[in-house]
């Protein structure tokens, strides 16, 4: 991993990043066909969207050219706007900026319930555009792509299919991110504005339970437990904020 010096400065140069396409060569161009080839392909048929992408900022320009119809962007406040989706096709993006803690925190604004009625609501509109498209690609990016954007796509998956079992839900997350570690507060204002009776916090539990076994973090090709199974409110109720930075 390089020194965090160094990937603030990557980060910066990618939401400050010319707008213009350019062919990528050598370890970029790598990058590119690697996260092709682990994509995993989700559908929600009815909203005519055939393909789910859950990444990171880091992650966004090896998307640039996979056809993407339809962004959600969950960013820190103050974090400059992201250029690179400038190098993308015609596509319809939603940005919502909020901080990924899980509770009251000087100076940062925590996950609120209005943001999960505006996820939501970003649900309904692609609902009411199925009809005006044969496919569609779906990408929900935070910084990481583990905390914010999981929990995001977990609700829309919800919201699709409201007769599937909530660990039925997470196990296709599990196939979009296979590093999911859903922000819990998210999912617990989730739960409540779909009607999900508490059953979407029982199945994250269940769903941190399966991320805590080794064998589950090493199917996502990265060693050892996941780097959040110790940092979540549900583990650990004292802890208020997700002490791993935001994801």
């Amino acid at each position: 991993m390089p020194p965090s010096g160094q990937a603030d400065s990557r980060l910066q140069r990618l939401c400050r990043a010319p707008l213009q396409s350019r062919r990528l060569r050598g370890a970029e161009a790598g990058h590119k066909r690697r996260a092709h080839a682990n994509q995993r392909v989700t559908t929600m048929q009815s909203l005519a969207i055939s393909t789910l992408t859950i990444c990171g900022i880091e992650e966004l320009p090896a998307h640039s050219l996979r056809r993407v119809s339809h962004v959600l962007s969950l960013l820190d406040p103050g974090l400059p706007e992201i250029d690179t989706f400038g190098t993308y096709g015609e596509h319809h993006r939603v940005t919502l900026r909020f901080h990924d803690i899980l509770g009251p925190s000087q100076g940062m604004t925590p996950p609120q319930p209005g943001h999960v009625e505006q996820i939501l609501q970003f649900g309904e509109a692609l609902r009411e555009g199925a009809g005006e498209r044969v496919e569609g690609h779906l990408l929900v990016h935070c910084h990481m792509g583990i905390s914010r954007s999981t929990a995001a796509m977990l609700m829309l998956m919800a919201q699709n299919d409201p007769d599937a079992s909530e660990d039925e839900l997470f196990a296709r997350l599990r196939t979009v991110r296979p590093q999911a570690w859903p922000n819990s507060v998210m999912i617990g204002f989730a739960d409540e504005q779909l009607g999900r009776g508490g059953r979407l916090t029982e199945g994250l539990r269940r769903h941190y339970g399966h991320q805590l076994k080794p064998s589950s973090w090493a199917t996502a090709g990265r060693p050892g437990i996941h780097p959040r199974a110790t940092q979540s409110p549900m583990m650990d109720p004292g802890r208020r904020r997700c002490a791993a930075g935001p994801g």
